[in-house]
């Protein structure tokens, strides 16, 4: 991906710095792959959700001062392509919420950060993976994750890593369309299949629009060839949930699905990609069909 010269967004915190206490809970924004490391060592990712009180949950413990650190060269260079994609995210977004909504774009703040940290939903650590909350509107990202997807995903390259960032904005934009709140409001009231299967289809739609943002960048920039885009669609590939779940324990259970098969979202971005019409919906039809 050619981001060469290309401006850095300013919506960005460092807190790779920070301690974010001992007590790990999970924001209420999907992650890309939850409980990841839980998996891949054969455990159940609900324990995790449910030994931090679910989604939503807050903690009482505070982020305190780390001491001085140093960072790797390669790990500053990795901020920095953050802040590009997220600046790209921005100027996307900004232009398609004014031309389709008649609306202006609030962006969300991306935050880096080191083992743990604290949000308004809640406490985490980096085994959770990437994850947005909307409850103060930021992405939190630990930089290990990228090493994780070379490793056990087998997903490198730059423009998977852009994925990443566009995901978690992607429940942003459902966040500010108003979806995410309506979706979760839903799965409070449904049993945990029927809230399971709405939760795919926010994940889906997310990588929709993950596809809609790569669209209208390489529209705009024609920074984009097919080598970025096989990179995207690998990742989205191994973090199907029948994918992870087979790799764990040998087979899959489809009522358990949370983020959608290997196939789905492979489906749901390239069609963001090909189309980037902001019209279509994975809320609208029967599940099967997704």
């Amino acid at each position: 991906m050619n981001l060469e010269g290309r401006r850095e967004s300013e919506n960005f915190e460092d807190r790779r710095g920070m301690s974010g206490g001992t007590k790990a809970g999970i924001g209420i924004g999907s992650m890309l792959i939850i409980g990841l490391i839980t998996l891949l060592m054969g455990g159940n990712p609900l324990d995790v959700i449910q030994s931090t009180g679910g989604l939503g949950s807050m903690t009482g413990t505070t982020e305190e001062e780390a001491g001085p650190q140093t960072f790797s060269p390669e790990e500053e260079e990795q901020v920095k392509f953050c802040k590009q994609i997220l600046a790209s995210t921005e100027d996307v977004w900004s232009a398609v919420f004014r031309q389709q909504f008649n609306a202006e774009y609030t962006p969300p703040t991306l935050v880096i950060f080191k083992n743990s940290v604290q949000t308004n939903c809640g406490g985490a650590t980096s085994a959770v993976g990437p994850f947005y909350c909307s409850a103060d509107q930021k992405l939190y990202l630990d930089l290990a994750f990228f090493k994780q997807m070379e490793g056990q995903l087998k997903s490198g390259g730059d423009f998977a890593r852009a994925y990443v960032i566009a995901h978690e904005v992607g429940h942003h934009v459902e966040n500010l369309l108003g979806i995410l709140g309506k979706a979760h409001a839903q799965m409070q009231r449904l049993n945990s299949t029927q809230s399971n299967q709405i939760s795919v289809r926010l994940e889906l739609l997310a990588d929709y629009y993950s596809g809609v943002w790569a669209h209208y960048e390489d529209e705009a920039f024609g920074s984009l060839d097919e080598t970025d885009m096989r990179e995207a669609i690998n990742c989205a590939q191994h973090i199907g949930d029948n994918y992870l779940q087979e790799q764990a324990q040998g087979y899959s259970q489809p009522e358990s699905f949370t983020h959608g098969t290997s196939a789905q979202r492979m489906k749901w971005l390239k069609l963001g990609y090909q189309t980037g019409d902001m019209r279509t919906t994975t809320f609208t039809g029967s599940y099967s069909d997704l």
